[in-house]
């Protein structure tokens, strides 16, 4: 007899774990931590920027803003990954650097981690921080109405998210005012990992999976999406990226696949340092004035 399934095709945490776990099969992760870390300096080095601008009540509840040059520019915030209990903000100035030179102010968003708060409160602080960009980043120079958000595995997740929120019955904003969403890598149906090496530190059940699983709740929405990974990932990664993009597209609204040769799940994100990267140059585009 066959043993039960715990997840689609997989009878135990050890096979989960390999598809889950980013590092597994590379002969050195921590360089890829250490690239962040080392060019995110180098961007608070280069580029003006307001570090830990609060925009909750709590001291992980911050933002660091890099502001174009020119006013009224078009903005990019982006979130963090890490399965929600890794990293800051300042792991991720990096991100600047690319969209900078095209003249995109970009907003790096900061949030508590698991196992101190739960993903239900992750996803409240992220909403909570896009609603204080929407509000304020006139003052710093950007066009809230021209403004895209993306994210990193967990981050990818939780922008994923972003786009499910009710944003006019909730928030009072406009009901999709997102012009572009970037999804790298990321997870979109969280119940595998409950069955994973993370679930000691996310303590995951049915509520938490349901209401924090974007590929559930796709709603009708008119911000395009690209979805992209590095082709050096694992199955299961390519598998939540293709599906969220099914699920998407086919409740009618705009969505791209655009797999990274030669990109593992930490490389996936190194466009954003470059201006002529393809990541750099799709935010551009959809960021243009309307004409």
């Amino acid at each position: 007899m066959k043993p039960p399934m715990l997840y689609r095709q997989f009878a135990s945490q050890a096979e989960i774990d390999a598809e889950y776990n980013p590092a597994a099969g590379l002969s050195d992760p921590g360089a890829y931590q250490r690239h962040y870390v080392e060019r995110s300096r180098l961007a608070r080095e280069r580029l003006p920027g307001l570090q830990g601008v609060p925009f909750g009540p709590t001291l992980a509840e911050t933002l660091d803003i890099f502001p174009a040059a020119q006013p009224r520019a078009p903005v990019f915030v982006f979130i963090h990954g890490g399965y929600w209990r890794a990293f800051s903000a300042g792991d991720f100035s990096c991100v600047a650097l690319g969209l900078h030179a095209l003249g995109i102010t970009t907003v790096v968003v900061n949030y508590a981690l698991a196992p101190w708060v739960g993903i239900d409160e992750i996803t409240r602080q992220t909403r909570a921080a896009l609603a204080w960009v929407l509000r304020n980043i006139e003052q710093h120079g950007g066009d809230p109405a021209r403004l895209a958000v993306g994210g990193h595995s967990a981050g990818a997740q939780l922008a994923a998210m972003a786009l499910q929120t009710r944003w006019s019955d909730d928030y009072g904003l406009p009901e999709d005012p997102f012009r572009a969403a970037v999804l790298v890598s990321g997870l979109y149906d969280l119940e595998p990992l409950r069955h994973s090496y993370l679930q000691p530190q996310l303590q995951l059940d049915d509520g938490v999976i349901r209401r924090n699983s974007p590929l559930v709740s796709v709603r009708a929405c008119s911000t395009p999406v690209l979805l992209t990974w590095g082709d050096e990932e694992s199955a299961e990664f390519v598998r939540q990226s293709t599906a969220f993009h099914a699920a998407w597209t086919g409740a009618g609204n705009l969505s791209m696949c655009a797999p990274q040769p030669d990109a593992n799940h930490y490389s996936a994100i190194f466009g954003f340092e470059q201006r002529a990267s393809a990541l750099c140059e799709w935010i551009g585009s959809q960021l243009q004035p309307e004409r």
